[in-house]
């Protein structure tokens, strides 16, 4: 394994633990199961906008996924647009 491979690597098992670990459990529930389905095909420059968005507020960012608010711009990538296409497919 690469030194490149296993930083990315290590970069994704952070992730899925902040993901689980996010300090509401809706937002847990939400993001947890995500990261153990999408992480491991996320590239670095996807895995920073998904890191972006685990910084982002709790409210924000439940508001965004249930559909309560649209996304703030600056938030509003192809990972977020993911993660709620992943919560849609869950719950349909």
């Amino acid at each position: 394994m690469t030194e490149h491979n296993k930083n990315i690597a290590a970069v994704r098992r952070r992730l899925n633990f902040r993901s689980w670990h996010r300090g509401t459990k809706e937002l847990d529930l939400l993001f947890g199961p995500f990261a153990d389905a999408r992480l491991e095909d996320y590239d670095a420059a996807a895995l920073a906008q998904y890191e972006d968005l685990l910084m982002a507020p709790d409210p924000d960012v439940y508001s965004w996924i249930v559909g309560l608010a649209p996304p703030d711009p600056a938030y509003d990538t192809p990972v977020l647009r993911d993660v709620i296409a992943f919560q849609r497919t869950r719950h349909a």
